[in-house]
């Protein structure tokens, strides 16, 4: 038993598991809390979000302070990273003007360079939304943006060399995850895909369904696992591939009561957080859980109210966890980490479940 408490208390301390695989938090938050977070319990956290200045990344004065704080806590946790982060849902209005341009990747790799010394970070996560297929509404985009990615990749790998990493999302919904960028030519540059498995039934979806799955039913192709071997029929390397959970879920009105709301014609009305849904959306409110066993994602149903929200709990982002564990892939990431409660949440979860391999023995 105290061999058995000694290794589970040296585990949480460095945290990596024997497959090297591994926890990636984003973070959006302010530096008053960055302390309140559980850091011992992640690989990784990405900044989000700088954004392009002209042609360089850019952080201000209050994004600094907060990557100073986060860098801080390698003082005792030496084994995390910190990684910058461009972009995020609006944050890449100039991208395909500025990557379309040697010159401008050229000095925008330099400016993460500097950036990277400056505040003594480990890499680069590049969160384009979407290339070649556009996302933000009013965004432009162009064919080209795929070829262009692949070039800012190459610029960036020849500017902070091997020793820091690069990373970027990956939309798991198909039509971006098969025409946004040349996916199997960015995997040989980047060190790790953030696949984004989660707002697989968006905003503008006419009806409801799961936001983040495991697995396809038959009503819904999207999923996690769809997505993962749609990248594995590429020869994608599977040790590249994070796959996502969400720290929130996605709420819907108006929704009938057949199937208890799932897959029925709704209006998408907001993002809960993790911490809200816990304090508030219970059976003491109204609201039923119920679990898709096919899909290995839950959601919950308000008769009353008529309301219906897709989310992931501590059962799914097991599921999710073993999955991982399973294929070998690179590990699993959220957005994000303010969302969930501090102590019990499914950060908790995720990390006892990636710890188990190494205890049993």
């Amino acid at each position: 038993m105290i061999r058995r408490l000694l290794l589970l208390f040296f585990a949480w301390g460095t945290f990596f598991n024997s497959r090297g695989q591994a926890v990636i938090a984003y973070y959006s938050g302010d530096a008053r809390t960055v302390d309140r977070c559980p850091v011992g319990q992640l690989t990784h956290i990405i900044f989000g979000f700088c954004y392009l200045k002209g042609d360089r990344l850019y952080a201000t004065r209050s994004d600094s302070i907060v990557l100073r704080k986060l860098v801080s806590l390698k003082k005792a946790h030496p084994s995390l990273k910190i990684l910058l982060s461009l972009g995020g849902w609006g944050g890449c209005r100039t991208c395909p003007q500025v990557f379309s341009t040697r010159e401008g990747r050229g000095r925008f790799a330099h400016s993460v360079l500097d950036l990277t010394r400056c505040f003594q970070t480990d890499g680069i996560d590049i969160d384009w939304e979407f290339p070649s297929l556009g996302g933000y509404p009013g965004h432009p985009y162009s064919a080209a943006d795929a070829s262009n990615f692949t070039a800012l990749l190459h610029s960036l790998r020849d500017s902070l060399g091997t020793s820091k990493e690069i990373s970027f999302i990956l939309a798991g919904f198909s039509p971006y995850l098969r025409g946004s960028v040349n996916v199997a030519e960015a995997a040989g540059i980047a060190d790790r895909i953030n696949l984004m498995t989660y707002d697989m039934i968006g905003s503008r979806s006419p009806i409801t369904g799961h936001h983040s799955p495991l697995y396809s039913t038959a009503r819904q192709q999207e999923s996690v696992d769809n997505a993962v071997r749609y990248l594995d029929s590429l020869g994608v390397p599977l040790h590249k591939i994070a796959v996502g959970a969400a720290f929130y879920g996605r709420m819907f009105v108006g929704v009938p009561g057949k199937e208890h709301g799932l897959y029925q014609p709704g209006k998408f009305s907001r993002f809960i957080s993790m911490r809200q849904i816990r304090q508030h959306y219970t059976s003491a409110n109204g609201y039923q859980e119920y679990w898709d066993d096919s899909a290995k994602a839950p959601y919950l149903y308000n008769a009353a109210r008529r309301s219906f929200l897709t989310y992931d709990n501590s059962e799914s982002v097991a599921a999710k966890t073993e999955y991982v564990k399973k294929k070998g892939l690179a590990g699993i990431f959220f957005w994000e980490l303010r969302l969930d409660v501090l102590k019990g949440g499914l950060l908790s979860v995720i990390s006892q479940n990636f710890l188990k391999s190494n205890t049993s023995l």
